[in-house]
This record gives C-alpha cells, structure tokens and sequence, in this order.
C-alpha cells in the first residue's frame, strides 16, 4: 500500500475570492497557507485532519462539479452549526435531520454548486466507539 502522508481538497471555482470568502467567512475555516499572486493566488485551509485547497479557476464554460464530488464537515453540535450558518447567510440545502444510520446531517453548498455534508457524530454511534 503507499503510504499517504497529507491529503487534501482541490477546489477550481468559477469566482476564486467569492469562495474563499465562503469559506473563510462563512464557514469560518482558518487558513493553513496563502501562496502566489493574481489568479494564480492559492489559499489552503485546515479542514479537520486534512486541508481544503482553493486555488486556479474553473474553465469558462467547463459543467460544475460533479454531483459526486461533495465535503463531509465532522462538528460536535450540528444543531449549534446550523444556526450559526444560517445566520451568516449560508444556503442550507436541508435542515439537520437524523439519518435512518444514526448519524445527524445538515447540507449547505458553496458558491459553485459543491454540496457540504456537515455531520454530528451522536455520542451512542457506533463510530464512537471502538470494537
């Protein structure tokens, strides 16, 4: 197996400083590292154990993300996200709702269409807890 040693997102959006805005303000991700000038300009954010890259631009003309491409947030009170984008104004695309799997899920979007699974990991999941 090859051993991985950092991971992260790339996003190509169509307005690159709406989705840093998006992501910076909105969502409140603080940033890893700046690199580059003009649109060659590149932000990574701290995303969890991973990062979130927002550099280069979408093509004109290219079709957005693929419906298969999305980003699962993990956050303690899913509830507590929830009023809190949604007073800044982000677009939640469904309401936290616990799933048939246990797990509770609430849907945002980002700017070009990227769906955003923010997710409670309630404390009897099995996820919690090791077998």
């Amino acid at each position: 197996m090859v051993h991985v040693l950092s991971s992260r997102v790339l996003l190509r959006p169509a307005d690159p400083e709406r989705t840093r805005a998006f992501y910076r303000d909105d969502l409140g991700l603080e940033v890893y590292r700046e690199f580059g000038t003009g649109p060659e300009r590149g932000t990574v954010f701290f995303l969890g154990g991973g990062f979130l890259e927002v550099s280069g631009r979408l093509e004109p003309g290219a079709p957005p993300a693929s419906p298969a491409a999305r980003l699962w947030l993990q956050v303690g009170d899913v509830a507590a996200a929830h009023r809190e984008l949604a007073a800044r104004g982000v677009p939640v695309v469904r309401e936290p709702l616990r799933e048939p799997w246990g797990l509770v899920e609430m849907w945002i979007r980002d700017p070009d269409g990227t769906d955003v699974c923010v997710v409670e990991v309630p404390a009897d999941h099995p996820l919690r807890h090791r077998p």
